[in-house]
């Protein structure tokens, strides 16, 4: 997986948040899973551009 690089985040964060592509994510599909907690989720990219993140 490729970080594209990093924003500025809040100003109490004492780290930038990281910035990814969801095209990345998904690679050459519309979909990922994302786990968080023992739990996933799956990640799509809709036909218009969105994302959708559902468990």
């Amino acid at each position: 997986m490729r970080v594209c690089g990093t924003q500025a985040s809040g100003l109490h964060d004492s780290e930038p948040t990281p910035h990814y592509d969801a095209r990345d994510l998904v690679r050459s599909g519309n979909t990922a899973l994302v786990e968080l907690d023992g739990q996933l989720y799956t990640l799509r990219i809709t036909r218009s551009g969105k994302l959708i993140l559902t468990k």
